[in-house]
């Protein structure tokens, strides 16, 4: 069964379009013989999940501080409680730096948004006690040949041929940070060192290696030395400890656990 959205709840672009459930299917067909190969490339939108920041850097070659500098942007609106991280388009063409004719030069580690298109998903707000279930939505562009091939899928099925499930088991905690209670009703905001912290523990993942081994930040946690060493080249388990390091950063959880003499020196402080 599909219905069309008029949630108020739910972001702006995804209002008024088809609302799916994962059992629901629809055609949709992506091929380089279609006239509208790679039209979904250019003067889009393409946020960036931590997952897609770091495959693409490590892709390219580049560390993450490079890859962030380079091609993305970081738009901040008074909406925004937490940084979003955009790809950059080219100046000329305003087309994703990795499209070439011949389609995507980067296919195996495309961007989460890249993967579920023309599947949109959307997450309602928190409430207190109550875990949000995923809304899914169909975008049926003009410009989008493929919405009208034969080819059939269910949301359940496109997704997991897009290698989406998987990405998302490992971003899970990432989605906790970004729909934590701590956030509903709006009135509460990071300060400015907390978000820059947010950024570097989520995105900038070689300068939060850095940060970790290259200040007291091991001499001052109690961490399971096996777990020291695994953060030193794991850059999945690094993305892992971000979230641990994150809950108890900015919402005092009890993630991590500070080493005797640093916990008396907190609290000496004036």
């Amino acid at each position: 069964m599909t219905t069309q959205s008029t949630s108020p709840e739910l972001p702006d672009v995804m209002r008024g379009r088809r609302q799916l459930c994962s059992g629901d299917s629809f055609c949709f067909d992506c091929r380089k013989d279609l006239p509208c190969f790679t039209r979904c490339c250019a003067d889009v939108n393409i946020l960036l999940t931590p997952i897609d920041v770091l495959q693409l850097a490590r892709r390219t070659g580049l560390s993450t501080t490079e890859f962030l500098e380079r091609h993305t942007l970081k738009p901040i609106t008074k909406e925004l409680h937490l940084p979003v991280v955009m790809l950059r388009l080219t100046d000329d063409t305003k087309r994703c730096p990795f499209v070439s004719d011949s389609g995507c030069t980067v296919y195996e580690h495309r961007p989460w948004a890249c993967r579920m298109y023309p599947v949109g998903m959307g997450l309602p707000p928190q409430r207190a006690g109550e875990e949000p279930e995923p809304v899914y939505f169909l975008f049926e562009d003009d410009y989008c040949d493929g919405h009208r091939q034969a080819r059939q899928w269910t949301v359940g099925a496109y997704r997991a041929d897009q290698g989406v499930p998987a990405r998302e088991a490992l971003e899970n905690g990432f989605r906790e940070l970004v729909s934590h209670p701590w956030f509903i009703g709006g009135t509460r905001q990071l300060d400015v060192r907390h978000i820059e912290m947010f950024f570097t523990a989520m995105y900038d993942l070689d300068k939060f290696r850095e940060f970790i081994f290259e200040s007291s930040f091991v001499h001052r946690f109690k961490l399971e030395p096996e777990l020291v060493e695994q953060l030193r080249s794991d850059d999945e388990a690094l993305l892992r400890f971000g979230y641990r390091w994150l809950r108890f950063a900015l919402f005092r959880e009890p993630t991590m656990m500070l080493r005797a003499e640093a916990a008396a020196a907190l609290e000496t402080r004036p």
